[in-house]
């Protein structure tokens, strides 16, 4: 299952570098296995662009709306603007809307409209999101309670204009 160790801005300025762990599980790949081999390979940083492992690793999130969701995975732009796959194209298709924006600490594929899936994703922190629906592919949740804390943390961080005040850079990243 894809993992990550965060680290934020004001964590170092407080300690020097404190990392938190959010880990979560893909729902189903038999439902969604595209989806989920993309996010996996940007996870482990087996997909490569010019022989440098490329995905999430030192990506930040970039947009945090409280009691909604935190969303990062652009690591081409940093902004919620850059596409890319694994698949030589910058976006891929919906797959499958079997499941629901139906809790906190569900994963889902941010997008731009039908079929626009690419590396970004976003975590829900809202109780439900059921206008999100089959526009978003819904491919895992947050694994257990102290990874939902970690999500948490990150939506309290101060925001401008729904962008964190302060990094929330993701310093490691696997599979378990």
């Amino acid at each position: 299952m894809p993992s990550f160790s965060l680290t934020s801005g004001l964590e170092k300025a407080r300690t020097r570098q404190k990392s938190v762990a959010s880990s979560w599980n893909c729902l189903s790949r038999m439902y969604c296995p595209k989806t989920c081999e993309n996010f996996r390979q940007f996870c482990t940083g087996e997909f490569r662009i010019s022989e440098q492992p490329t995905g999430y690793k030192g990506c930040e999130f970039h947009r945090i709306i409280k009691d909604f969701m935190i969303q990062g995975g652009d690591f081409i732009n940093g902004n919620g603007t850059g596409q890319q796959t694994i698949y030589g194209r910058p976006t891929f298709a919906d797959e499958n809307f079997s499941y629901r924006h139906d809790q906190p600490g569900t994963l889902s594929m941010a997008n731009n409209g039908p079929n626009t899936n690419g590396c970004q994703f976003f975590i829900t922190t809202a109780q439900k999101a059921d206008w999100l629906d089959k526009k978003h592919v819904v491919f895992g949740r947050v694994l257990d309670a102290p990874s939902m804390l970690v999500v948490r943390k990150c939506e309290a961080v101060p925001v401008n204009n729904q962008k964190p005040k302060i990094p929330l850079k993701i310093i490691q990243c696997g599979e378990l």
